[in-house]
């Protein structure tokens, strides 16, 4: 079970980007990397298709998963994620600081 996933709120905790929050928009699991939304903006050199202009674009970059920590809904903290047996019998996360269980992120 992955303890941050996608449409999680999450702090960033260490790099140039350190103190933004943003929710996670892509979840790679093979290598543990995460992106998330408006946090570690690059720009990438794009060039000409048949459908598309050629340029410099601002696209958000990767970065690993251990760089981040969920921000708890329920203390509004960021905090470490454990993992228990849940009410329905299945793995259940849970918030270290305040010991609520976190909810599944609402993911369109």
């Amino acid at each position: 079970m992955r303890k941050i996933r996608r449409g999680d709120t999450v702090l960033v905790t260490s790099g140039r980007n350190k103190g933004q929050q943003g929710k996670v928009r892509i979840n790679v699991l093979a290598k543990d990397r995460i992106v998330v939304e408006g946090v570690n903006i690059v720009k990438k050199h794009i060039k000409r298709g048949r459908a598309r202009q050629a340029g410099i674009v601002e696209v958000e970059a990767p970065f690993h998963i251990s760089n981040v920590m969920l921000i708890c809904p329920s203390c509004r903290q960021p905090t470490r994620v454990g993992i228990r047996e849940g009410a329905d019998g299945k793995n259940a996360r849970y918030c270290k600081k305040c010991d609520a269980m976190i909810p599944q992120p609402d993911v369109a």
